[in-house]
């Protein structure tokens, strides 16, 4: 088995009033478009994962969210066929500012029980327990 590059990434599961959860679909022209995911991005060399949240929700969505308001509930650990991805997944229920789709990403509130309803990468899906177990 040949080493897989470590790709560290980060992502969040915004939670609204209502108990839903916030998916957006990956864009056309980049990796897995088309599909759902949690909200995130690439960690960057030196940056701590709840710094890369603030700073991909922002660019992402237009929102601001501090540190304290960050949970971290699980993580994916898959291998791709290139690289291998582990990818904390925090949960946030407060933010300022309203979501919008900043970069134009199709954006979803989603109840847990629906998640399934969605395509989403591979590393995603064994999330999804998580917030059940979590909103249910």
């Amino acid at each position: 088995m040949t080493d897989l590059k470590l790709t560290l990434v980060v992502a969040c599961a915004l939670i609204d009033a209502d108990k839903r959860v916030l998916l957006a679909q990956r864009p056309p022209g980049k990796t897995l478009a088309g599909l759902w995911e949690f909200p995130g991005g690439k960690i960057e060399p030196g940056e701590r994962p709840e710094a890369t949240l603030i700073r991909e929700l922002h660019e992402e969505l237009g929102i601001s969210v501090s540190e304290p308001c960050l949970a971290p509930l699980t993580f994916a650990s898959h291998a791709y066929e290139t690289f291998h991805l582990l990818m904390p997944l925090y949960i946030c229920r407060r933010w300022d500012g309203q979501v919008a789709a900043r970069e134009g990403q199709q954006l979803a509130w989603v109840r847990a029980s629906k998640l399934r309803d969605y395509p989403m990468p591979p590393a995603d899906i064994p999330l999804i327990p998580h917030l059940l177990d979590l909103l249910l």
